[in-house]
């Protein structure tokens, strides 16, 4: 029943996840959300984002960015960053993903989502059939207001978290120091 909210894996934020060791595992191409995922809501690209993409990029690994912002909110955000974006992408709808999966010009099965919300993110990556990582939300500095769907978020992480298939089923992602 809650399937469908569950990520293929769960790490704290994008800093901790081992991009070779999703190379090795097949993936080819990381389709990224950024608000909440990358940066706190609206905020810009930082320097640790951009050496990140860089990294990815050096690992062999293409990168897509998928929002429902407008074009000049990305451009804003990607000045620094050498990546391909999806705006506007009325996510969660399935066609957003399945558009970003084609301009990468990987098949699905070769793509990883990695967004910071369960009911638009994961649930999207999910209906596409593209496995997903969630990571926490990222919160502007002294930011407290969550909103309703982080607290339904709560209860359906404990779940998910209990749940021996469903949990990481990818392996271990996380980056070892």
């Amino acid at each position: 029943m809650f399937k469908k909210y569950y990520p293929s894996a769960y790490v704290p934020d994008v800093f901790n996840i081992d991009y070779k060791r999703l190379y090795v595992k097949g993936y080819r191409g990381i389709i990224f959300d950024i608000d909440g995922t990358l940066v706190p809501h609206g905020g810009d690209s930082t320097p640790e984002v951009d050496a990140l993409f860089r990294r990815i990029h050096e690992a062999g690994l293409k990168t897509i960015l998928l929002t429902n912002n407008d074009e000049a909110r990305v451009l804003r955000f990607i000045r620094n960053i050498d990546t391909l974006y999806l705006c506007d992408a009325d996510k969660p709808d399935v066609e957003g993903y399945l558009k970003a999966v084609e301009m990468l010009g990987i098949p699905k099965e070769q793509a990883i989502y990695i967004g910071d919300q369960m009911f638009i993110d994961i649930v999207g990556a999910n209906h596409a059939g593209i496995d997903s990582i969630l990571v926490h939300y990222k919160l502007h500095e002294g930011e407290t207001k969550l909103g309703i769907k982080r607290t339904l978020e709560k209860p359906l992480m404990l779940l998910y978290r209990g749940n021996r298939r469903c949990y990481n089923r990818i392996g271990d992602l996380s980056k070892e120091d």
